[in-house]
């Protein structure tokens, strides 16, 4: 079975940390569980960002989420990056580290951004080895997101649900689920989301992403710049009971409301999570109610 969440601690509902909610934050160090920053903001030696990164750090945990690793790409590991990446990880004392099942870089080009992979054997084994490594290097759980995706592959092998599970299972790591993405593919490649999260190992998803998109008819986009939308939500609720408790995040990214309203979206979760419990009578794994490991 290999490694699951049982032991990986439910931080409760977090917010991605932004800058315009910086005032906000400093100002009246809101009731808030956890934030969430984007790793390669901070991995720098110093200046402004690790000045605002020490005064969070004295408030509240945080945990880091990467943007650039592009894990799927047919350059080398980037032992430089993830040395820097482990450096900031010793500073935060992040319980896990995730980014994205994706590819974005080729020798000499970085195309910064998130692109889907085919879903063959061939690439499952190829990240999943990748995968391990990095995991084995940072020496923390290490998670990969599914991601909002537009275009498929004709080479495709098996559907991205199975392709997900394989990798992650393959390396021996964990998932970051996004739910919001899960409703974004599932509306631009026409598959039901519950064929998603039922046919991938709960048990190894320790963090769970909500956010907003922007619902153009015939696409989706993954804008994260409004609020969630009930559909995802129904899957938030869905999903939540069965990955047994884990942390939840929002991401707001553009468009920005106040802090206050971007807080009030994400306690949304609470709400359901209570539901979940209530109509269940069955109790789901609570806040801080284990320390992280490996094994």
């Amino acid at each position: 079975m290999g490694r699951t969440n049982k032991n990986i601690p439910n931080l409760g509902i977090g917010l991605g940390l932004r800058i315009p909610h910086y005032e906000d934050i400093f100002r009246d160090k809101p009731d808030v569980d956890w934030f969430e920053i984007i790793s390669e903001n901070f991995m720098v030696d110093g200046g402004k960002p690790i000045e605002n990164l020490e005064r969070i750090l004295e408030m509240y945990p945080v945990v880091q989420h990467g943007v650039a690793m592009a894990i799927g790409s047919p350059d080398p590991l980037d032992f430089n990056y993830l040395a820097r990446l482990k450096k900031l990880a010793e500073k935060t004392k992040t319980p896990w580290i995730s980014d994205h099942l994706c590819w974005g870089k080729l020798a000499g080009a970085h195309f910064h951004d998130l692109l889907p992979l085919p879903y063959t054997k061939e690439v499952v084994d190829y990240v999943a080895e990748r995968a391990r490594i990095v995991q084995d290097f940072l020496e923390i759980p290490f998670a990969l997101e599914n991601l909002s995706s537009y275009v498929a592959f004709k080479d495709d092998e098996m559907p991205e649900w199975e392709f997900y599970s394989n990798i992650v299972e393959k390396a021996d790591i964990y998932m970051m689920l996004d739910v919001n993405n899960i409703y974004v593919s599932s509306r631009n490649h026409g598959f039901a989301p519950k064929d998603y999260y039922d046919n991938i190992p709960m048990e190894r998803v320790i963090q769970i992403h909500i956010a907003g998109h922007t619902d153009h008819g015939d696409y989706v986009l993954d804008t994260h710049d409004n609020y969630v939308r009930d559909d995802v939500w129904k899957i938030y609720a869905d999903v939540y009971p069965k990955t047994g408790g884990v942390s939840t995040l929002l991401e707001w990214d553009d468009n920005f409301v106040s802090f206050r309203e971007t807080w009030d979206e994400a306690l949304k979760a609470k709400k359901f999570q209570k539901s979940i419990e209530k109509s269940s009578g069955q109790p789901l794994k609570t806040k801080y109610s284990e320390a992280p490991c490996l094994t």
